[in-house]
């Protein structure tokens, strides 16, 4: 069954027109128009908002978890409605989809396991001690509260698991933050249909419309309000960091500062060490190839640049990625202005000196194809715009003159989501001078694979040093994302009954 958006916000439990519309821009099928969000609409939902937190942010934790269990239901029952849209607004196979809806609806329901468990409260408590000797000891008691409204901004590259209902609502949600989120304009109708389950599961599980809205817009006016008001009390958001800049900024020029947990950009390098590179060299090549054009490269995990030893282990990784990605077809991106910008930020690379076009794409309009340069760590390290994010299948090959080098280029890198190491047995040695310049650049180093994909678990960390992230002791992705909407607060010889529930 197909899903026709009435293109509406949803505030508070109320779905409300606007005088001003802006157009979807789908992949197939006609447009739709849209509610233009404007500061007036985000004044209400984040009041809406403030009213819900003096009843959910103290509401049990089973309460909060029956919620988040009941969106999961909410989404599984408009499956089909969901993956049909959201193919058509980006271009997205339905298999992407459906998968991407599990992992949605699966970490909501993580969550709600973690809040029913009640270790991320981190209770503390230190009994009174009148008579100690070097003076009383008062009783103190320690637990994680929730902050208030949160703002969540949708990604334009994870329309479920990033999005309306995506991890960060999710885990605000569960930390007792009411949530208002401001939808991605390259799906507004995904946002739509998932908003519309949000609020279902609202309505069955009686809690305060407040708890949620969602405001619809194509412009900076809706974002900006959001970030300003004053109400709002911490921002998650996944997106270009130019945007996310933007927004930080915002954030810390506000008369109370409030903190912004931004995802902003990684190149994610991959380390192909020497004794790796000659066992395998052809195998990590291909299959590098395959991860870089994984969602024709719109994941904030790809591994947009990788590093190995000049010499015959190179030669046979070049000839196999680049056997790889020329059999790659054009495939359609998220939005005409993410394949501008990727066309754009490859032909910046392409003009800088000793940097070959190994494969050159033909893509154009609204799709693209895989582009393949090839430089050396020289060249690299003179030229840093090199180690600038390109959001698309863009791959640069650097052939260093060995691990030393490898070092060097590691030390001078910003900081990234992920590193990678390809290795062999007889490669430790290398890999432990690098593990600990690579474990103050990233957040997730792993060996053997590669970064894009994501587990939604308990150890999970998506996050790292700027500008992979604005906060690198954060994650959004996995049950430690929780803590970033939450603040410890002692209480001091309170009386049992003026305790919150779960201290007493």
């Amino acid at each position: 069954m197909s899903f026709t958006p009435n293109g509406k916000h949803l505030i508070a439990g109320d779905w409300r027109s606007a005088n001003s519309t802006f157009a979807s821009q789908p992949v197939s099928g006609s447009a739709s128009e849209f509610a233009l969000g404007t500061a007036a609409d985000v004044d209400a939902a984040v009041k809406a908002a403030e009213e819900a937190f003096w009843v959910y942010g103290s509401s049990s934790r089973a309460a909060r978890a029956d919620f988040l269990d009941a969106i999961a239901d909410e989404i599984e029952a408009r499956g089909e409605q969901i993956t049909d849209i959201g193919t058509r607004e980006t271009g997205l196979p339905e298999g992407r989809l459906q998968g991407e809806r599990g992992r949605t609806t699966g970490q909501l329901r993580l969550f709600a396991k973690h809040i029913r468990a009640g270790d991320y409260l981190d209770q503390r408590h230190d009994e009174a001690l009148p008579d100690r000797p070097a003076g009383p000891r008062p009783d103190l008691r320690l637990i994680q509260r929730p902050l208030g409204p949160v703002a969540v901004f949708g990604a334009s590259n994870f329309p479920l698991a990033f999005s309306t209902a995506g991890g960060d609502t999710a885990s605000a949600l569960a930390a007792g933050c009411p949530v208002v989120v401001k939808g991605h304009p390259s799906h507004p109708g995904t946002g739509e249909i998932v908003a519309d389950a949000i609020d279902a599961a609202i309505k069955s599980t009686g809690q305060h419309p407040g708890v949620f809205s969602l405001i619809q817009s194509n412009t900076n006016e809706a974002g900006t309000a959001l970030v300003q008001h004053p109400l709002i009390t911490a921002v998650g958001f996944t997106g270009s960091l130019r945007g996310g800049r933007a927004l930080f900024d915002l954030a810390n020029q506000r008369d109370k500062p409030i903190p912004f947990f931004g995802e902003l950009g990684s190149i994610n390098p991959v380390f192909v060490l020497p004794e790796a590179a000659k066992a395998r060299g052809s195998d990590i090549g291909k299959a590098w190839a395959g991860s870089l054009c994984m969602g024709v490269g719109q994941f904030c995990t790809n591994p947009g640049i990788v590093l190995i030893e000049d010499g015959a282990p190179a030669d046979a990784f070049e000839t196999a990625a680049a056997e790889a990605l020329g059999e790659t077809q054009p495939q359609p991106m998220l939005s005409e202005g993410i394949a501008e910008a990727y066309r754009k930020g490859r032909d910046t690379l392409r003009n800088v000196n000793t940097v070959r076009a190994k494969l050159q794409s033909d893509g154009s309009g609204r799709t693209a194809a895989p582009d393949f340069y090839v430089t050396d760590g020289d060249t690299l390290l003179a030229n840093p715009e090199l180690s600038e994010e390109v959001f698309g299948p863009f791959g640069l090959l650097v052939r260093v003159r060995g691990v030393e080098q490898m070092l060097d280029i590691a030390r001078a890198m910003d900081g990234q989501l992920t590193c990678t190491l390809q290795m062999d047995g007889g490669d430790h040695k290398a890999a432990g001078k690098l593990v600990p310049v690579l474990e103050r650049k990233a957040g997730r180093i792993l060996a053997n694979g590669f970064p894009t994909g994501v587990e939604v678990a308990d150890a999970m960390m998506h996050g790292g040093p700027y500008p992979a992230s604005t906060n690198p002791s954060t994650t959004s992705v996995g049950t430690l994302a929780i803590r970033r909407f939450l603040r410890p607060v002692c209480y001091q010889n309170i009386p049992e009954d003026l305790l919150p529930d779960d201290l007493r």
